[in-house]
């Protein structure tokens, strides 16, 4: 038994400028997150909790869109759309995971800017190898076993021959529609999933940002204020973008759910965030430059 995933169907014209477009943005994507990756990793002064974060953060999306991108690749260019049962299972369980770790690794790098500008004589101790590893661990592990919780509770539903998903990778909600039977029980948990991690996570982040915008308007000088938001300023734009396709996804009733916004929403979340932290951060970060600089100069 399996499924068969619509995806872009509806756009037989599309698919081979679709193919492109998406194959290029997953490939600078990987590029990106590699590079950002090994700079951080070979440069001694980016070894600190923010840019060690932003390592495992940028390893976390790599992985994210390895899950869903090569097999939609795959379905714009063949005939062949369907994906097993086992296989349907194993990228939602990814998606998830992988998902609720960012979650949460934003969550921590939120909490990590929160303690270097509200408490930076108390940095070093508060955020010490230890603790930051804790904080890793802890997002991989809470975001994996919702997401093994949320995926088993899914495909124990009665699913009846071949069934059509109505998306372009098996997603929360487009798989429990193709079941053969209505399961409120299970949107319930999905719900609950859903307000743990993206709320729960969104609230933490407003709580720092609310401490830390309080101490920033403490500082006397424009300077310092200025400064002091800087290192705030591509994390925060990477969290209004995440966390704001999430909840137009997940956190609205289901009466206002549309196929075409939803995928449109989708191809955001997994295909153009990703691609955000890398830029985001090389862009607008004057340490990640000079790391870059160094190391051109030395070859």
């Amino acid at each position: 038994m399996g499924f068969v995933l619509i995806g872009f169907s509806d756009l037989p014209e599309l698919r081979i400028p679709l193919f492109v477009f998406f194959s290029l943005t997953y490939l600078v994507t990987l590029t990106g997150n590699v590079l950002l990756m090994t700079i951080i990793r070979l440069h001694r002064h980016l070894h600190i909790p923010m840019y060690f974060f932003l390592s495992i953060l940028s390893f976390s999306e790599t992985c994210y869109t390895f899950a869903i991108i090569p097999k939609m690749l795959v379905n714009l260019i063949t005939e062949e759309k369907s994906i097993s049962f086992t296989g349907c299972a194993v990228q939602m369980c990814f998606f998830i995971g992988f998902g609720g770790t960012n979650c949460l690794l934003l969550t921590a790098m939120g909490y990590d800017r929160c303690v270097a500008i509200c408490k930076p004589l108390h940095y070093r101790v508060l955020m010490n190898g230890r603790v930051c590893s804790q904080l890793v661990a802890f997002a991989i592990v809470t975001g994996f076993t919702l997401s093994l919780i949320v995926t088993y509770f899914i495909f124990t539903l009665p699913f009846c021959g071949e069934k059509e998903i109505n998306h372009f990778f098996c997603d929360m909600g487009p798989v429990i529609q193709a079941a053969c039977t209505e399961n409120n029980g299970i949107e319930i948990v999905i719900f609950i999933f859903c307000i743990v991690v993206v709320f729960g996570s969104f609230l933490l982040i407003l709580l720092s940002y609310v401490l830390i915008f309080n101490t920033i308007l403490k500082i006397p000088s424009t300077e310092g204020k200025r400064k002091a938001f800087s290192t705030c300023a591509s994390h925060l734009t990477v969290v209004v973008v995440h966390f704001g396709c999430a909840s137009i996804i997940y956190l609205r009733p289901k009466s206002t759910y549309s196929l075409e916004e939803d995928t449109l929403i989708s191809v955001t979340y997994t295909v153009v965030t990703p691609l955000l932290n890398p830029v985001v951060y090389s862009l607008r970060n004057k340490d990640v430059h000079l790391a870059l600089r160094e190391g051109l100069g030395r070859k």
